[in-house]
């Protein structure tokens, strides 16, 4: 009894002391488990009607890119079946995407990300629109507690004994509000626990890096992570005036690659920078991407030993790892987990007002 009592005590003054980030990290939350699904809806020039013509190269459509955002680098062109070219350009201080026909090389968009409804979603959800050194800390340890809260909260759902377990799986509806406010605040907890946990390592792990160690480290049996690099070109002569690596590439790929994935083919920053192709081929979600590496001169194939290479050779702890993000906003399992990360995170952002409510009332009968 004196165990439970402590453990009400830390569980409401966490709450407390987080609730209003974990409101809002659950709103936001809802909105991006389907982000993909909206924009399919609302942003038509995505998609192009396939011809029988040859698509253009990405040496053809790196000039169309780069007129629409001056003075850029594009960081890469993804081709899917059906939608248009996308265009990267990312930096430190610019992110932009150039929406082009693949047929034809007709711009059909160019988006400024700063200004992307998700985009800034995100950015809130990450990092509070405060600078990432302030608010991506703020929201890590919002995170951190709330994954306690989840624990806390089982241990005090937990009954004693067999007949009160029948009064903690239902809410009662034909009740006076506190009542029932706090059933939805009991129950609906319980249930969302074991979902929301998922979404709360996950979220560790993109916002703590001794975090995301720990979690590799135990996933693995004790290795440490690698860290993420790219190889280098060595430099040498061309094979020919008109050769180009990432044309070579996109050829290869394509002709290997016939069933609906997605090809994004790196243009080469420097000149001893490799060529990087990421094959997808459940476009949707990233953890099965191919990752692979070529030197710019020759195409020959570079190896790497971290997680985000070829997919075959990658270990049981670098899938889970290379899975992060798709469990966190639910995608690993198409539309039946995305409705489960949805509803947990409506359900989360609901337990610190129906808590306060409990505590509130609790506050006031005492006074």
């Amino acid at each position: 009894m004196r165990f439970k009592k402590w453990i009400g005590k830390i569980h409401l003054w966490l709450g407390l002391s987080s609730g209003l980030v974990v409101v809002f990290l659950g709103i936001t939350g809802c909105i991006l488990a389907f982000q993909q699904e909206i924009e399919a809806v609302t942003q038509p020039y995505q998609y192009v009607k396939e011809q029988n013509k040859k698509i253009l190269l990405p040496s053809v459509i790196k000039p169309i890119a780069e007129k629409e955002v001056p003075g850029k680098h594009p960081h890469s062109v993804l081709y899917e079946k059906g939608k248009a070219a996308k265009v990267i350009f990312y930096g430190d201080d610019y992110y932009n995407l150039v929406y082009i026909d693949p047929y034809d090389g007709k711009v059909l968009k160019t988006k400024d990300m700063s200004l992307d409804f998700f985009r800034i979603i995100i950015m809130g959800h990450y990092q509070l629109w405060l600078p990432v050194a302030i608010g991506q800390p703020i929201v890590a340890t919002a995170t951190l507690i709330f994954l306690v809260l989840m624990i806390t909260g089982i241990i005090l759902w937990w009954p004693k004994n067999k007949a009160a377990s029948k009064q903690r799986f239902k809410i009662k509806w034909n009740v006076r509000w506190r009542r029932r406010n706090y059933d939805l605040h009991n129950v609906l907890g319980f249930y969302m626990s074991w979902v929301a946990i998922f979404i709360a390592v996950s979220g560790l792990v993109m916002g703590f890096q001794w975090f995301a160690r720990s979690f590799y480290a135990v996933t693995s049996g004790g290795e440490a992570i690698k860290a993420f690099y790219e190889p280098v070109s060595k430099k040498q002569p061309l094979p020919n005036a008109s050769f180009s690596a990432v044309d070579e590439l996109y050829k290869r790929a394509a002709t290997t690659y016939t069933d609906g994935q997605t090809i994004e083919v790196h243009y080469p920053e420097t000149d001893s920078s490799a060529v990087a192709l990421a094959i997808n081929p459940l476009p949707g979600t990233y953890w099965k991407v191919d990752y692979t590496y070529y030197n710019q001169y020759t195409l020959a194939e570079m190896q790497v030993d971290h997680a985000f290479g070829r997919f075959a050779n990658t270990s049981a702890a670098d899938k889970i790892y290379r899975m992060n993000y798709d469990v966190h906003v639910g995608a690993i399992g198409g539309l039946p987990t995305k409705l489960l990360a949805f509803f947990a995170s409506l359900i989360a952002a609901s337990l610190p007002v129906t808590g306060f409510i409990i505590w509130w009332g609790r506050r006031k009968k005492n006074v």
